[in-house]
């Protein structure tokens, strides 16, 4: 069947010599593996490997056969072109970062169009806004609603998140418990959109403690989630 829909690509991997296996979340089927043939090679063609960076938002016309196989991608078309995403160092690392955390993440294949919005909008944010020091962690934040684990039963009295039920309670329940700074900044990530996120005010190493946090708290609830390899970088940078 032919699909047109738009797409963000997660992940991309060589495959022989010039072909790559894409991983991309499209609008309009959800999760999709692609095989694109010859790409690495092609100067002339209409795909180009620069097309398949992580989080680069495609119009894409495939051919779905639905099957559980790779797919094949007749057009591609970058819509829109990042202005500062790709060029900043500080904003790739983030891109580089997230697409990780989508990569293992996202496990279901069905079509999520909110999903697909809520990604879309988001790096769009990224790439236009100047304070983004926090935005990869209200990122992971607002990811978990879609995903089925969004901290729920918030009173800012309840003293403890339990990371194990996503839940803040008044008493400690099991070792993933939390009654600490972490804590505390959940809440404040919980009550705020993008455009106030810079006002959550974090050092480097408090940005370190919450990230892992974060991190832990998707290891709970996502089977096979690991942490990011380039989140050392990110550490570094931020």
């Amino acid at each position: 069947m032919l699909v047109k829909t738009r797409a963000i690509i997660i992940h991309s991997i060589r495959y022989r010599e010039a072909d790559l296996i894409v991983k991309a979340y499209t609008k309009s089927s959800g999760l999709k593996s692609y095989l694109v043939r010859g790409v690495l090679k092609s100067k002339k063609g209409k795909l180009r490997a620069s097309m398949f960076q992580p989080l680069t938002i495609l119009d894409l016309e495939a051919n779905h056969k639905d099957k559980g196989t790779l797919e094949n991608i007749r057009e591609a078309k970058v819509n829109p072109a990042y202005q500062t995403l790709t060029g900043n160092i500080y904003k790739s690392s983030i891109a580089m970062f997230l697409a990780e955390v989508l990569h293992q993440a996202i496990q279901e294949e069905e079509q999520n169009q909110a999903l697909y919005q809520f990604l879309e909008e988001s790096f769009l944010w990224l790439d236009a806004n100047e304070k983004y020091a926090n935005f990869h962690l209200l990122f992971m934040v607002k990811l978990s609603s879609f995903l089925g684990f969004y901290p729920h039963q918030y009173d800012p009295d309840l003293p403890y998140f339990n990371l194990l039920d996503g839940e803040y309670q008044l008493d400690d329940t099991n070792k993933y418990c939390i009654q600490n700074e972490n804590s505390e900044l959940l809440k404040q990530f919980l009550l705020v959109n993008y455009d106030e996120v810079s006002g959550i005010k974090l050092n480097q190493s408090k940005r370190k403690n919450f990230i892992e946090m974060l991190i832990l708290y998707f290891e709970l609830h996502l089977h096979g989630f690991k942490k990011p390899r380039s989140l050392d970088i990110l550490h570094q940078l931020f």
